[in-house]
This record gives C-alpha cells, structure tokens and sequence, in this order.
C-alpha cells in the first residue's frame, strides 16, 4: 500500500488573487487538480495512464486561512479509500514556510475507460498502489 503522500509546491500569482486581496476559492480547486494529476502521472504505469481518465464527482472544501499574494503554498495530496469503482482523494493545502493549513479537501473520484467513456473498474494492483487505507 502507498505510504506517503505526494506533493507540490505552488507560488501565488496576481492572477490567483480576486477583489477580496487574497487566492480565489476557485483556484484552490485548481492546486487540488494540478496535485492529483501529477500524482498519477507521476506513480501511475503508462498503460494504466493511457487506459483511465477521472472524473470528479464530488468535492468538499473546508477554507482555513487565506492564501497571500506572493505566498508559497504545499500542495500535499493522497488516496484513502480505493474501492474498484471510486477513489477518495485527500488533499491538504499548508503555508510552506509554517505549515499551517490554508485548506483541506475531499475529493471523490470515478474511474472512465478512455475508449468507451463510461465508467470502469481499477484493479487491485492500482488501488494497492495508490491507497493509504484499506481497499474495499
């Protein structure tokens, strides 16, 4: 089973700040994205990236403290549970100099077969790959 948690650090631009004068809650799901994407990019085999695509079903954000204009914020993501047709994502946005959350993020996950669209059944082998916690 995978044991850490996979990570990018992020650098907050203008362009993610809104009227308020800090990040954009949009953009927080942005982080969440990149993440996730570079995370089965990077861990996943190459036929299991050419074979499944995801789709996001569900997301729930709870905003802790604003993220700054000229802040480095650590995008820290993992798999909880992975069952054959539905991941949970975690993933945990800090300061990277205090570590202090700015958000913290569930997201569930649908596997698809890039080849007939619909959804699609994740072997064991990927879920024991990518899952901190017990498969279903």
């Amino acid at each position: 089973m995978a044991e850490e948690r996979f990570s990018i650090t992020i650098r907050v631009e203008p362009e993610d700040i809104d009227m308020l004068g800090h990040v954009n809650n949009v953009v927080y799901l942005r982080w969440v994205q990149e993440a996730a994407m570079a995370h089965w990019s990077t861990i996943a085999p190459e036929d299991e990236q050419e074979k499944l695509i995801w789709v996001i079903r569900r997301h729930e954000i709870d905003y802790k403290r604003p993220a700054l204009l000229g802040d480095t914020v650590l995008v820290r993501t993992w798999i909880g549970n992975a069952s054959r047709f539905e991941f949970d994502r975690h993933t945990e946005i800090l300061h990277a100099s205090s570590l202090r959350p700015l958000a913290i993020v569930r997201t569930v996950l649908c596997p698809i077969d890039r080849k007939s669209g619909r959804p699609t059944d994740v072997s064991p082998a990927i879920r024991e790959l990518f899952s901190v916690e017990s498969m279903k």
